[in-house]
């Protein structure tokens, strides 16, 4: 499993003249990392007489970010399965028209599979940027460049994680299937780059 390898060992496979883990992999940790961070802030912010008011909603978020981080480690290696599946789809015999048909199917069934996996990590880290932008107004002051950083990774994760939908969906002839999948992708993209835009610009004004 890529998740239970150590970070140097993770890099390594990442560098290696293998396609996975690639860009899908690594936007699934660039958004566990983004949770992890703002679960960081929540918790140097629970239990501060400072931030008294705030402490039942910083529990609150460093629970769902935990259980959405879980979730995103885990679509390191369903990225990687999903490429996987696309590339047995293309070793399919191909030597009659039968063949060609199931052969067919499979490649468009995998590849939509492939486009599905990266817009579900997209949506996950997507539901977390908001919360973001309160942990780091609300939370520990100490930590606030710790939840920018958390803003920067998990905007790196929905964009990388949506360009990997992008380019699968080139290989889709499901023409509902691709402007759904479109629409959302620009939508998501447009989000992700309007909070952490307007987390910088705050941010610049107290530091």
């Amino acid at each position: 499993m890529l998740a239970d390898l150590s970070i140097k060992q993770f890099l390594a496979e990442t560098a290696a003249n293998t396609p996975v883990p690639g860009g899908g992999s690594t936007a699934a940790l660039c958004g566990a990392i983004a949770t992890a961070l703002t679960e960081m802030v929540a918790h140097l912010t629970i239990g501060k007489k400072k931030y008294a008011d705030y402490d039942g909603q910083m529990r609150t978020i460093a629970v769902e970010a935990a259980t959405i981080r879980e979730r995103l480690i885990e679509y390191i290696d369903t990225d990687s399965k999903a490429y996987a599946l696309v590339m047995d789809a293309y070793k399919l015999p191909k030597e009659t028209e039968e063949q060609i048909a199931i052969r067919n199917h499979a490649i468009q069934e995998a590849t939509k599979e492939a486009a599905n996996v990266p817009m579900r990590v997209a949506e996950e880290i997507g539901s977390v940027m908001e919360t973001i932008i309160y942990v780091a107004k609300k939370g520990n002051q100490n930590a606030v460049t710790d939840a920018c950083v958390a803003m920067m990774t998990a905007r790196t994760c929905v964009l990388g994680a949506l360009l990997n939908v992008r380019i699968n969906l080139s290989s889709i002839k499901d023409e509902t299937f691709v402007s759904r999948m479109k629409e959302k992708s620009d939508h998501l993209e447009a989000e992700a780059i309007r909070i952490e835009t307007k987390l910088l610009i705050w941010v610049k004004t107290i530091l």
